[in-house]
């Protein structure tokens, strides 16, 4: 690996990658990848959503190139440059795991540092118990592989917005009317105290959520970041994180939709793990706290690469 630089971390212009690959998956469909640097350790990205362009995860990690990381991510089936299939049937998790490791080999890429982010993290750790041989460390951010335990968390979130705003949003659920605008309005308050607290949200983010796909987010999550009503809806796999053996970083905002409370379980289960709880961030510190979140993620990522 490249030397450790020593200028600050923080995002610069966004980037034109190195690279971009067309992936035929065994499937028959095609993904697209984009690939930044050239350093032996790589850092290999899945972004949230599910149904997402990777522009926001994959526009912002593309800095760790100039650490002497190469960094890779994909616009996952159904989204951004890569094919969008009709077929329901392709929208679980372990398709979508099947795809990251067709990824994985189809670029040559080794052993790799997974980073999931949101509902890659339930990706991350789903690939973790299927092919740690692969893994180098896992990087999970904003994310929680309990989801019954997060959907409890985030019905006391909804619950902070008063009594009379949540029996308006369950009446809207339940009506099948959560496109008028009063349901709209609490749901835009829930993701800017708990997605993204920056008065103005980046650009790679509003390009991703402008694209977003919702057919694969409906099948497998909800309506929104605050209702879960897909096939994940009872999907918990705290009981077998003992199982994953290798370095794995977990990161929370003291904000986030994903409370601190949820990472803490999940760190209580892996056996070789430690935290980092960002204190002014909510679902996205690599953008709102980013110059602390690259030097926490730097530093995991060099002992893990020596380790």
């Amino acid at each position: 690996m490249n030397a450790p630089n020593s200028k600050p971390i923080t995002p610069g212009p966004e980037r034109e990658p190195d690279d971009v690959i067309r992936i035929r998956l065994e499937e028959g469909y095609d993904v697209v990848a984009y690939s930044f640097g050239t350093g032996d350790e790589v850092l290999f990205c899945a972004n949230g959503g599910p149904g997402l362009p990777c522009d926001y995860v994959r526009d912002s990690h593309s800095l760790m190139a100039d650490r002497g990381f190469r960094v890779v991510a994909w616009d996952q089936l159904g989204c951004g440059r890569s094919d969008r299939p009709d077929d329901t049937s392709l929208w679980t998790l372990e398709r979508y795991v099947a795809e990251a490791e067709q990824v994985r080999k189809a670029l040559n890429l080794g052993k790799i540092h997974f980073l999931g982010q949101s509902w890659g993290t339930w990706m991350g750790t789903e690939y973790a118990l299927t092919h740690q041989e692969n893994l180098k460390s896992l990087i999970l951010a904003d994310g929680n592989c309990n989801i019954p335990r997060l959907v409890t968390d985030l019905l006391k979130m909804r619950e902070a917005l008063g009594s009379d705003t949540v029996a308006m949003m369950k009446r809207r659920e339940a009506d099948g009317t959560i496109d008028h605008p009063e349901y709209e309005a609490a749901i835009t308050l829930l993701n800017y105290r708990h997605v993204c607290r920056l008065d103005e949200w980046p650009a790679a983010l509003n390009r991703s959520l402008d694209d977003w796909n919702m057919g694969p987010y409906m099948a497998m999550q909800g309506p929104n970041e605050f209702t879960y009503t897909g096939n994940m809806k009872d999907w918990n796999r705290v009981p077998d994180m003992p199982k994953i053996l290798v370095p794995t970083l977990l990161m929370s905002g003291l904000f986030d939709e994903v409370s601190p409370a949820c990472i803490m379980e999940m760190h209580d289960a892996l056996p070789n793990s430690e935290v980092r709880v960002f204190l002014e961030s909510s679902h996205m510190p690599f953008f709102e706290e980013p110059e602390a979140y690259y030097e926490c993620l730097e530093g995991f990522l060099r002992r893990a690469s020596n380790a």
